[in-house]
């Protein structure tokens, strides 16, 4: 029987392709992780059920978030989740921890080194995210999407492996069938207040000139799929140009991320990697209060390599955006070499074979 891999950590999108890979190679998977959002803790979460859907076992870990001042409901929430990590770990026994970073993964990491559990990590920013920083010394390897120009890592235990990929994402044959241009709109998975507020005005003047694809996200405390419903109503005979759902999953996001002629979306990792990888022109509005500027820096990362603008999230009204989305239609099209190769998660698994960590 094929050892047992736990993956766990934030930013899930990656590490559920390396799960997907390793599954297929015979390992068996569990995985921890949210099982409902984040936002409104009744809905459940797209982790879950992306996770589910590739049929592997997912088991519910409740943490908490580290913060500058001393917050004691998520202090004994941390407490709570490494008591947990332990539970899981002595009950399932596995080889190996393959962390995404994240808050999530911290307990599991560190309550792994101390029953003598090997774990590597996934770096997935520009700029180092302080749970990975933090469990650094304690994970055998430490994968890379981007060279680390500052040595936030030990340089030893680090490897540049790039972003593992949804292969649907590079499918030529997903493809929305539509005469009008696509424009897709998203800002993650839990969504944007402020964005879907900005977006909502402007879909009927939109819709004249594009398939509106829009994902809201799923904080269903907004109530923005009532906004949506009404407005898609109001469009009368272009209502079939306004698709819109809390969240896309899947093939379906890869089908409407591939076929975009436009992108309005955050600056989280993996969106940014996508749009580099596919050369697409992107509005991006960076969220303006994580931590380290990641989104600020991913977002420059983008424009630096293809056509995307940058909107501050200060700035960000119907009109602000209105007026980019002229200004981004008036760039030429230009055909760009593919920057990116997707192999990162055969990279990522000849390493765990050299280091024989399978």
């Amino acid at each position: 029987m094929k050892k047992l891999v736990i993956f766990t950590g934030g930013h899930y999108n990656s590490a559920l392709e390396v799960a997907k890979f390793l599954k297929r190679k015979g390992y068996r998977i569990l995985w921890l992780g949210h099982k409902y959002n984040l936002a409104d803790n009744k809905s459940l979460s797209g982790e879950y059920h992306d996770v589910k859907a590739e049929s592997i076992h997912f088991l519910e870990l409740k943490t908490g978030r580290f913060y500058k001042k001393i917050n004691p409901k998520q202090l004994l929430l941390i407490v709570s989740g490494i008591f947990r990590s332990f539970y899981y770990l002595l009950k399932y026994k596995p080889s190996l921890i393959y962390s995404s970073g994240g808050f999530m993964a911290v307990p599991v990491v560190l309550a792994g080194f101390f029953l003598g559990i090997p774990s590597v990590t996934h770096e997935q920013t520009v700029v180092a995210g302080w749970a990975n920083k933090a469990i650094a010394p304690f994970v055998k390897k430490v994968f890379l999407t981007y060279k680390d120009k500052t040595n936030q890592f030990p340089p030893k235990k680090s490897v540049v492996v790039g972003m593992p990929l949804n292969s649907e994402l590079l499918n030529p044959k997903n493809n929305v069938k539509t005469k009008a241009r696509v424009l897709f709109i998203t800002a993650g998975k839990q969504g944007s207040d402020i964005i879907n507020k900005m977006v909502f005005p402007l879909i009927p003047r939109l819709v004249e000139d594009y398939h509106v694809v829009h994902q809201l996200g799923a904080n269903k405390k907004l109530n923005h799929q009532a906004t949506a419903q009404k407005i898609k109503r109001e469009l009368g005979p272009k209502s079939s140009r306004y698709t819109y759902a809390n969240y896309f999953y899947g093939k379906d996001q890869a089908t409407y991320m591939r076929s975009a002629n436009l992108i309005i979306c955050r600056a989280g990792a993996h969106t940014v990697y996508e749009i580099v990888a596919l050369n697409k022109k992107a509005i991006i509005i960076p969220i303006s209060w994580v931590s380290h500027q990641e989104q600020l820096l991913n977002a420059q990362y983008a424009k630096s390599v293809v056509d995307s603008l940058i909107l501050k999230e200060a700035d960000l009204t119907p009109q602000s955006l209105s007026a980019k989305i002229v200004e981004a239609e008036s760039q030429q099209d230009r055909k760009l070499p593919t920057r990116i190769q997707n192999n990162a998660v055969e990279k990522i698994y000849l390493e765990l074979e050299k280091m024989a960590l399978l």
